[in-house]
């Protein structure tokens, strides 16, 4: 746009803010709708069952460690405060956890949709949007399908406690799954860890089974958009 740089930093916050903080908070309270659609009535009764982020900060994996990952890795990553479930109260605690851990990557999944059909709008001019109004809106709208595909792959990795190792648990036999749930304190080191080892050595793990999973979704999303990909 003449007389506005749209790589500035400024349009960068303008851009993706919105989409990331909304697929955050949707996919949190996606996982308490769910419970509580199942008997349990713990998130809806902790405030947590609102599209406000603040009711979602967690002051580590929101603050603290982006901020600490920002500024000494190479890497960036982050969490909302987990949405409290109280696994005794679902109606059927081991498969439903599987319906609840589920919930958050397919309201993603759902909102990458979205995004998907503003942006068919706007290439087949469906939309009376132009200008910079309507550039903001299409990258806006492109960086949600890329927030959102991101979240639903990365949360799918099966180790708790992301959800993909919730859902894993609630798949596998009992004591398989207690094995598996014993690693969900540790779960988020797990992680950081293998980023950080992939990153400084040649093991080429993330690009394979996280980046390449990614980029073919949003490319799906794009193509089904109307925009080559």
């Amino acid at each position: 746009m003449e007389g506005f740089d749209s790589s500035s930093t400024l349009w960068l916050w303008i851009v993706r803010l919105p989409p990331l903080v909304l697929a955050i908070t949707v996919h949190e309270v996606a996982h308490g709708l769910v419970a509580k659609r199942l008997g349990d009535p713990t998130a809806a009764n902790a405030g947590r069952l609102t599209l406000n982020p603040i009711k979602h900060i967690d002051p580590i994996g929101t603050i603290i460690v982006p901020i600490f990952l920002y500024l000494f890795s190479p890497i960036l990553l982050g969490w909302a405060k987990p949405v409290p479930v109280t696994f005794n109260l679902l109606n059927n605690p081991k498969r439903d956890m599987i319906w609840v851990a589920a919930a958050g990557p397919a309201s993603n999944i759902a909102m990458a949709t979205i995004w998907t059909g503003i942006i068919w709008a706007l290439v087949e001019s469906l939309l009376p949007i132009s200008g910079i109004t309507g550039e903001l809106l299409y990258q806006m709208a492109s960086f949600g399908i890329l927030a959102n595909v991101f979240l639903a792959v990365f949360n799918m990795v099966p180790i708790p406690p992301l959800d993909g190792g919730r859902v894993l648990a609630g798949l596998l036999p009992e004591p398989q799954a207690a094995i598996l749930s014993r690693i969900e304190p540790f779960g988020i080191l797990i992680v950081i860890g293998v980023l950080l080892l992939d990153f400084y050595t040649s093991l080429d793990i993330v690009v394979p089974y996280l980046l390449v999973p990614v980029s073919r979704v949003i490319g799906f999303f794009m193509n089904l958009a109307g925009v080559p990909y």
